[in-house]
This record gives structure tokens, sequence and C-alpha cells, in this order.
């Protein structure tokens, strides 16, 4: 791959894995700049509790999960609770489906297999798999990732399932200070690119730059000098929305991917370059 990102400044906005990522930007030639645009709080309230205990003492016909933190962050629950054993003897006999490959790989970890996997990482191809199964008087414990999904719930309710929502963790805005500097380096031309690995990122950054009455100085920076970059679909989606047309974006939802492709588009490689309205990413 050699080092082609040799001298460019690439702002990373995730709060996981960054250190990593970071290390793969240094291996490539680039420098990385840490600028978290999300935070995540683990939820441990009465009404995780209350969930899972009924995940385990009437265990549901579908068990959906949408990400491998959430999947994670229950398990630890149920540790705490001390009936882990028992969720995982449920989930091990009943229907399991699932969202992205971080998800399933964290299934697979814990010796679980989905019976509906995704087609594309995105909530779109969850509803497309499951499409082809009845859910019809089914009850089902759908894992949230860190924001409501009312799209998946509603669809859900209109193939008659019985739907119960669980939200083991919530993703939060970071300190003002850390949007302020990433908005700073993005308008002051500090920053060549900008990774995004999550959709709250690109929202929390959004929602901060309007409060600061720049968003449409932000959205021209990112048209213009600032590459965006997105891990996957879901991500490049909230880009294409607030108006930026180019998202560098890989044809895997892996962060690596995510770099290599950045790496390929600045040495000039024909690669999936996202644009608005044409191809788009796996997230």
């Amino acid at each position: 791959m050699s080092r082609r990102l040799e001298g460019k400044r690439i702002a990373l906005t995730g709060p996981r894995r960054a250190e990593e990522l970071g290390k793969l930007v240094e291996n490539l030639g680039g420098v990385p700049l840490y600028r978290p645009a999300q935070g995540t709080v683990l939820l441990k309230d009465i009404d995780l509790r209350n969930a899972i205990l009924s995940w385990v003492n009437d265990p549901p016909d579908w068990s959906i999960f949408t990400t491998g933190v959430g999947l994670d962050a229950m398990f630890d629950m149920a540790e705490d609770m001390d009936v882990a054993q028992q969720l995982w003897d449920n989930l091990k006999v009943t229907s399991i489906a699932a969202r992205g490959y971080k998800t399933a790989n964290t299934l697979k970890k814990r010796q679980l297999t989905p019976l509906v996997r995704d087609d594309d990482g995105s909530t779109e191809g969850l509803i497309r798999e499951l499409g082809a199964h009845d859910m019809r008087d089914k009850s089902i414990m759908l894992q949230l990732h860190g924001d409501p999904a009312p799209r998946l719930v509603s669809w859900l309710e209109e193939q008659g399932g019985r739907c119960t929502p669980i939200l083991p963790y919530r993703h939060i805005a970071p300190p003002e200070g850390a949007l302020e500097q990433l908005l700073c380096d993005i308008m002051e031309g500090k920053v060549d690119a900008v990774t995004f690995t999550s959709g709250p990122q690109v929202k929390f950054l959004l929602e901060y730059a309007d409060k600061q009455g720049c968003l449409q100085g932000l959205i021209e920076m990112l048209r213009g000098p600032v590459i965006s970059v997105a891990v996957g679909k879901v991500t490049a989606r909230g880009l294409y929305e607030a108006g930026v047309p180019r998202v560098v974006a890989p044809k895997e939802e892996r962060m690596g991917s995510m770099m290599i492709e950045l790496a390929r588009y600045y040495a000039g490689e024909d690669g999936p370059l996202s644009m608005e309205g044409s191809h788009e990413s796996d997230n």
C-alpha cells in the first residue's frame, strides 16, 4: 500500500478503536488527530434489568441484535444479575437475527449463530432478509443501537410481530470543547480528511456547527478541500442528507478498509468513492 497518506492530517471522530485506527494512519504516512465526536453511556437502569429478566423467563420467538457493543453490554448486565447462562441457553434454541458484521462476529465468539443477517450492513438490509420469515404473532426482543429504531420497530409491528425494544446503551454528544476543536480544524483547513464511524458522530458535529451559526461553512469545507470519509452506508447517509455530495467509503464495513480506501483515493485509484445519488457503501 506504501505511504499514500504521506503528510495528510486525518481527524478521527470515533471514540472506539481510535488508537488502533491512528496507528494505521501513521503506517500509511499520515498524521492522526484524535477528535471524538461521540460519547457512549452504558445503561444499567431498571428497564434494562427487567428486559433481561423477561428475555430469560419468557424467551421470545426472535432475538434481534443490531450491534456487538449492545450484545456485550447485555451479557455484562446478565452476568451481574447471575442469569447469563440462562440467557445464552435461551438464545441457543431461538431464532436470532443480526445487523452488521461486528454483531455477527460477537455472536460467533459466544458460539451463537444468526438465522438471518442483513445483506449490506444496514437496517434496510436486515428488513429485506427478515421479509422471508413469518413474523405474525411472534414475540421479538430487539436490541437497539444507541438510539430508537422507529422504522425497524414499525416494520416488525406491521408484520404482526410483538416487538419489545431494549436499549443497553445511549449515544451522547462529547464535551462541546471537543466538537469546537474539530469544527475549528475543519473550518481553518487544518485537516485534510475527517473520518466518521457512526451516524451520531455526523449528527453531533452538524448540530454543533448549526448552533454556532456556521453549518453552511462546514458543508462548503466538506464539499471542497476537506474529504469526508465514512465507514459505510448508514454513516454516509447523514452526510448526503446534509448536502455533502462526496464521501469516500469502502465496499466492506471495516474501519481499516475505510482508511485503505482513503489512501487509494489520494493515490488517484478508482474505488468506491460515494457520490449522492449514485454508488453508496455498506453501512
